[in-house]
């Protein structure tokens, strides 16, 4: 079994959605990622690389978002996985995309998917 790199609710704000509204006004999308990874050879030599670089991969997913204007959720959620499976050599991915407060009385709405 391998141990688990993650983000946890990274709010990035773009242009999201099908409404005529929603491709003009920029709304806050909720993401979650998670990748397996060894990190056995990081712990002993406490040398980044030799790890995952989560940092770098938020600024990506975070640049990629903000220039993105994609109607779907799903979309955006199977875009951000290719890019963080083929920029960063990530193997697997389990993403999760929500849009907070996109249904009234619903804390958010969204989708996850395992590339």
């Amino acid at each position: 079994m391998k141990d688990i790199i993650y983000i946890k609710d990274l709010r990035i704000k773009t242009i999201i959605g099908i409404f005529d509204w929603e491709r003009k006004v920029k709304q806050e999308v909720s993401i979650d990622l998670e990748f397996p990874f060894d990190c056995k050879k990081a712990a002993s030599s406490d040398s980044i690389e030799d790890t995952i670089d989560y940092k770098a991969i938020a600024k990506g997913v975070i640049k990629f978002v903000e220039e993105s204007s994609f109607q779907l959720q799903e979309t955006l959620a199977e875009e951000i996985a290719s890019l963080v499976k083929n920029e960063y050599g990530v193997e697997s991915i389990k993403l999760r995309v929500s849009k907070p407060g996109a249904i009234r009385g619903s804390k958010d709405v969204g989708l996850v998917i395992h590339r």
